[in-house]
């Protein structure tokens, strides 16, 4: 493990493809491997989230494109939904970021959701820290898209951009109780729609009474395709600065309770259940759900 390590510390793209692939599939050795990461707190750590058809695997190549300029070093973990039967990758699209993947300074790894409903795959915390430990200057991570339960981004990313479109309209009421809450910076995508300045007015006008904050949350305009407004992005999140003690601390203790709740539910198989309900209640037709877990407590 050392070893391993040690290779990915140098740089060597398939080393680290290899340990993120053992902490993925839970490996022997992988909560070694873990346990001897170095501590890394100059990786800053950028969030794109938003919903679905937002455009945010065109705007991460573009921002890759942006960073890259400024001779940086990146990392991205693209997070795509998956099957709710076999936990496969749905989508696979980051084909919009082909022109990278030969690029030594560029690594790119797409993850399954694996059934998680936070937009991210439960080993994200992990493989994350694993990045951390190959010494980029940022690592990316584009969620999947599906919504108000996407708010886990935040908990994980030193800086969260949520990407919206100018259709948005009245679903950004639908998801002010989250998605809209976590946001760093604000990013109106594909703004040369009609209509997109109205939008933005009608976002600035929610967010006023509605956010008690100290500093006003940006809003930038993109067309991501085109490359337009990527170089504002990209000076919005240099000068972005998140991360007091208190924040540090509480981030820290996030990470260890989804840590410590993966660990417990790790006997609780899924496939399990659905065949002992699927059997009590062919033979029970009073079967109740409530007193069926509770020996799980």
């Amino acid at each position: 493990m050392k070893e391993l390590l040690q290779q990915i510390h140098e740089g060597n793209a398939k080393a680290l493809a290899r340990c993120i692939s053992l902490v993925e599939n839970e490996t022997i050795g992988y909560e070694e491997l873990l346990q001897l990461l170095p501590v890394n707190n100059a990786t800053k750590i950028i969030g794109i989230t938003g919903p679905p058809g937002a455009g945010k695997s065109t705007l991460t190549d573009a921002l890759i494109g942006e960073l890259m300029n400024e001779e940086k070093k990146i990392g991205v973990l693209c997070v795509d939904p998956s099957s709710p039967f076999n936990f496969g990758s749905l989508l696979g699209d980051r084909i919009r970021m082909g022109e990278w993947y030969n690029n030594p300074n560029v690594f790119i790894r797409s993850l399954a959701t694996r059934g998680s409903l936070g937009g991210l795959h439960p080993k994200i915390i992990e493989i994350t820290d694993v990045m951390k430990a190959a010494g980029f200057d940022y690592i990316i991570i584009e969620t999947v898209g599906v919504g108000q339960s996407e708010v886990e981004i935040a908990g994980l990313a030193d800086i969260t951009v949520v990407v919206l479109v100018p259709e948005s309209g009245d679903v950004i009421q639908t998801m002010k109780a989250g998605l809209m809450e976590i946001a760093d910076i604000f990013v109106v995508n594909k703004s040369d729609r009609p209509d997109a300045e109205t939008f933005i007015n009608n976002l600035k006008m929610m967010l006023a009474p509605a956010f008690n904050r100290l500093n006003t949350i940006p809003i930038l305009k993109t067309i991501a395709s085109e490359k337009k407004g990527i170089a504002a992005l990209k000076e919005e999140i240099l000068k972005c600065k998140k991360g007091t003690a208190e924040n540090k601390y509480s981030l820290l203790a996030e990470k260890a309770w989804q840590l410590i709740q993966t660990k417990r539910m790790k006997n609780v198989s899924k496939k399990l259940l659905k065949e002992e309900i699927e059997q009590k209640s062919k033979s029970d037709i009073e079967f109740n759900l409530y007193k069926y877990i509770r020996h799980y407590f």
